[in-house]
């Protein structure tokens, strides 16, 4: 599969400890507008535990979850939610 998104695949993202783990499905993706970088978190109202916070790499994120591929389109100041990890992603503007 080819790379899709602006960011390089060894960028940094901010995940939550259970998704790294693959404890937990993605339900929750932030494109933050402020610096760009990327959130991929647990809970799909957005909400993260500071001690729940790891850095991965965008490539690791994708290795986990490929269907997040269908956000590389997500503009800066968005995110994306579902309710199940094979649920449809909805977006809005933050």
């Amino acid at each position: 599969m080819s790379w899709l998104f602006a960011d390089p695949p060894n960028m940094a993202v901010i995940s939550h400890r259970r998704i790294v783990e693959r404890a937990s499905p993605i339900s929750f993706v932030s494109h933050d507008e402020d610096d760009g970088g990327w959130q991929f978190l647990p809970n799909s109202d957005g909400t993260l535990d500071a001690l729940e916070a790891v850095v991965a790499s965008f490539k690791s994120i994708v290795d986990i979850d490929s269907s997040v591929v269908e956000l590389a389109d997500l503009p800066l100041g968005w995110c994306a939610r579902r309710k199940s990890q094979t649920g449809q992603w909805i977006r809005e503007k933050i």
